[in-house]
C-alpha cells in the first residue's frame, strides 16, 4: 500500500481512499506530506472531504479583554474585547479552539446574540452524528448564516479547523499551504491628538514596526494634522489610512491632495467612504490610482462574495480587506479565490481580537503567502493575554511554531 500511495497520481477518490488509509493506520506524517504538497489550501480543501469529525462536547464561554486604552474610529469607541471563546473537543480526544470577535456596528451580532447563537451551534455539534469536515461545517453555515452571524460563525468554524489539525499533528500554517511560518503586521494608531500620534509613532519605530495604519475620518483638518506629527516623528514609515467609511468621495479626494502636497503617499487608503457608496468608492480609487499611485481597498464595502463581485465588475477598489469577523472562515476562503482569480490585490485585518483569533488569521496568511497588507496588531491593544501558548512575538514579526493547530489555547477553568 505505501507503495501506492508515493506513487498515486491523486484523483479526488483515490485521493479520498489514500489519506484514509493513511488516517485509519495512523501514519499521520505521511497523510501531511500528502495534504501539504500545494501551496495554497489544498490542504484543507481535501481534508473536508476525507476526515470524518465526530464531536465529543462543544462548548462557549464569554470573553472580555479590557483595552490598554479606549480606541476611537470615526464610527465608534471601544474600550473592552466582548467575544465569544469555543471549545469543541473530538472522540480522539483532540481539542480545538476559536473565538467569534465581535465589534459593533463592524459585525453584525453583539455579545449577547452571538453568545446565543454560538450556543445553538455547540448544541447541534452536541447531538450530530460522526461526518466529514465539510459536512460539518456546511451545516453551520445553515445554523449560522451569511454576514448577519459570520463572526459566530468563524468562532466554531476556527474551532473545527484547530481540532482537525491536533488530529493530524500538523500546524496550521502548513495545512493553509506552508509557504512561511512568519508575518509581520502593520500598527495601528487610533484617533487621538497629534501630540499622542507622534508619541505612538516614535515608540512604534523604535520597536521595529515599518507600516502605520491611521485611523481617519472623523475631521478632515485633525486628520491631516495628525499625519503631519506622525511624519516628523517617524520619518520613515509607510503609511495606510483608514477612514472606516467616514469621508465623502470629495473630502477623501482631499487628503489625497494634500499628503502629495506634503510629498507623502500612502501606501493604500482603505474604505474611504460609506459602504453602500458605490460610485463614491469607485471614484476615489480611479483617481487615487491615476493621479497619486495609491490603492484603496474595500473593507465594510467586501461583506458577502455578491460584493466581491460588484468591485470586480465595476473596477470599485484594488484590494479587498478579508476579516474572519465579515465572512467566517471558510466564506473567506471563497473570497481569497475570488480574488485571485480577479487579480485583486489582499488584505487581511481583524477586530480587536485576542492572540486566538488573530493567530488563526496569521496561520492563514504565512501558510498562503499571498497577502499584499497585514493588519494583525489586535492584540497589542489589549491590557491583558488570555491566550496559553500560541505565536512568538517580536516587534511586528509573528513566528508560528511547529505545535499541531492554532498552538495556542484558552484556560478554560479559568474563563468560568
Amino acid at each position: 500500500m505505501m507503495a501506492l500511495i508515493d506513487a498515486v497520481s491523486y484523483s479526488s477518490q483515490a485521493f479520498a481512499e489514500t489519506i484514509w488509509w493513511c488516517f485509519k493506520h495512523n501514519n499521520h506524517s505521511k497523510a501531511m506530506e500528502i495534504l501539504v504538497t500545494d501551496t495554497s489550501f489544498a490542504g484543507l480543501k481535501k481534508l473536508m472531504d476525507t476526515f470524518t469529525v465526530n464531536v465529543k462536547r462543544a462548548e462557549r464561554r464569554e470573553l472580555n479583554v479590557s483595552l490598554i486604552q479606549p480606541t476611537t474610529t470615526a464610527t465608534s469607541t471601544y474600550e473592552k474585547v466582548r467575544s465569544v471563546a469555543v471549545r469543541i473537543e473530538l472522540s480522539n480526544g483532540c481539542v480545538g479552539w476559536g473565538e467569534a470577535p465581535i465589534l459593533r456596528p463592524l459585525t453584525a451580532e453583539d455579545p449577547a446574540l452571538a453568545m446565543e447563537k454560538v450556543a445553538e451551534a455547540c448544541e447541534f455539534l452536541n447531538r450530530s452524528p460522526a461526518m466529514t469536515l465539510g459536512l460539518l461545517v456546511g451545516e453551520i453555515a445553515g445554523i449560522l448564516h451569511g454576514f448577519e452571524f459570520a463572526a459566530a460563525r468563524a468562532g466554531v468554524e476556527m474551532a473545527l479547523i484547530d481540532a482537525v489539525a491536533h488530529s493530524i499533528g500538523t500546524p496550521l500554517w502548513r495545512l493553509f499551504g506552508g509557504v512561511s511560518n512568519t508575518v509581520t503586521t502593520a500598527v495601528t494608531i487610533p484617533m487621538v491628538s497629534p501630540s499622542q500620534a507622534a508619541q505612538l509613532a516614535s515608540n512604534y519605530g523604535k520597536n521595529g514596526f515599518k507600516t502605520l495604519k491611521l485611523k481617519v475620518g472623523k475631521n478632515l483638518k485633525g486628520d491631516i494634522e495628525v499625519l503631519q506629527a506622525i511624519r516628523a516623528a517617524h520619518p520613515d514609515c509607510l503609511f495606510i489610512l483608514d477612514a472606516n467609511e467616514g469621508y465623502t468621495s470629495t473630502e477623501a479626494i482631499q487628503v489625497l491632495e494634500t499628503l502629495h502636497e506634503m510629498k507623502v503617499t500612502p501606501v493604500l487608503f482603505e474604505q474611504p467612504v460609506r459602504r453602500d457608496d458605490w460610485e463614491g468608492l469607485g471614484r476615489v480609487t480611479r483617481i487615487a490610482k491615476e493621479k497619486y499611485g495609491v490603492s484603496v481597498a474595500a473593507d465594510e464595502s467586501c461583506r458577502v462574495l455578491a460584493d466581491v463581485e460588484k468591485i470586480v465588475k465595476g473596477n470599485l477598489a484594488d484590494v479587498l480587506n478579508v476579516k474572519f469577523a465579515k465572512h467566517g472562515v471558510i466564506g473567506a476562503l471563497k473570497i481569497i479565490e475570488l480574488a485571485q482569480a480577479y487579480g485583486l490585490h489582499l488584505m487581511i485585518g481583524g477586530m480587536i481580537e485576542t492572540r486566538l483569533s488573530m493567530g488563526f488569521a496569521g496561520h492563514l496568511v504565512a501558510g498562503l503567502g499571498c497577502f499584499k497588507f497585514i493588519d494583525l496588531d489586535g492584540p497589542l491593544h489589549l491590557s491583558e493575554d488570555p491566550v496559553v501558548n500560541g505565536y512568538e512575538v517580536s516587534g511586528p514579526v509573528y513566528k508560528f511554531t511547529n505545535d499541531s493547530g492554532n498552538g495556542g489555547f484558552f484556560d478554560w477553568d479559568d474563563m468560568e
